[in-house]
């Protein structure tokens, strides 16, 4: 199994995720609940789309955007399908539209 990590723009997400969900992958068998998919909002450097979007954190001593963060697990199998749903999606027309990391995951445990 693997674990996808991506890093995306704020005004992504949404087209992303829905993406991924109507990708056969993560849409077949188990769908979403197969592939537990979270998202956070999280603080980055990711080139601004607006300078709107450009904020000052005084915890990074930096500027910063809002953006997000999908995890997700799927098998090795449909690694490349799946990156290439979230690049498509994710992708702004800028040079740093985001990031994709692909992990190996040695053990998943069910808790029932």
């Amino acid at each position: 199994m693997k674990e996808i990590k991506a890093y995306l723009h704020r005004n992504r997400i949404a087209d992303v995720v829905q993406a991924l969900k109507d990708s056969e992958p993560f849409a077949g068998s188990g769908g979403a609940s197969q592939h537990n998919l979270t998202a956070w909002q999280v603080k980055g450097s990711l080139s601004v789309l607006d300078e709107h979007d450009r904020c000052y954190s005084l915890e990074l001593g930096d500027s910063v955007i809002d953006m997000y963060k999908l995890e997700f697990v799927c098998r090795d199998e449909d690694v490349d399908t799946l990156v290439a749903v979230i690049k498509e999606a994710a992708h702004t027309g800028g040079w740093n539209s985001g990031w994709v990391y692909v992990v190996d995951v040695l053990r998943v445990e069910r808790i029932e």
